[in-house]
């Protein structure tokens, strides 16, 4: 096709350019996903952090915390039911950073469908989804910490997988 100029081409070549378009986005909704979040693409190791122990969570009952650091808030969740990225003897311990990445506004927790909910803009984060986006500004999902469980039941803190507001890296300085 030689043209330089959009007046210059032709109905054939407008309706065969959007045909093509139209098959490379029917082919990327097709085609499957690796999973719902893309698994350590974005994970940074963290210093183990204790933030809890199980005996002391209760089903959507949000307890605070602070990690990787303590300018960093987040919470602890208990879901009921097995989630992605959940740990625990049923698989539905997740924690999130608190912070929404679209402008950093504190998030509350939503018991009623499980959502963390941003009071500037309404992003709202699936917690049983793995803080996937499900409304508003944000255009990113929210960062989920990575859990692990020792043998008393302490509940530790060891990375992150999405980038936590306000920050251009999760590389804590020295």
């Amino acid at each position: 096709m030689k043209c330089y100029r959009l007046v210059d081409v032709g109905r054939r070549e407008f309706l065969r350019g959007g045909l093509f378009g139209a098959a490379g986005a029917a082919a990327a909704t097709v085609m499957p996903a690796a999973s719902a979040r893309a698994e350590g693409l974005a994970r940074v190791s963290y210093p183990s952090n204790r933030l809890a122990n199980i005996a002391d969570l209760k089903v959507d009952e949000p307890v605070e915390i602070a990690y990787p650091d303590p300018d960093s808030p987040g919470v602890l969740l208990k879901l009921g039911k097995a989630v992605p990225g959940g740990v625990g003897p049923d698989g539905d311990i997740v924690a999130f950073s608190i912070l929404c990445p679209h402008k950093g506004w504190l998030l509350t927790y939503n018991a009623g469908d499980r959502t963390l909910n941003c009071p500037g803009h309404y992003s709202r984060f699936d917690c049983e989804a793995g803080g996937q986006q499900t409304w508003g500004h944000a255009t990113q999902n929210l960062p989920q910490f990575e859990l692990r469980i020792d043998a008393q039941g302490d509940i530790y803190a060891e990375g992150v997988d999405e980038l936590i507001y306000g920050r251009l890296s999760n590389v804590l300085s020295a």
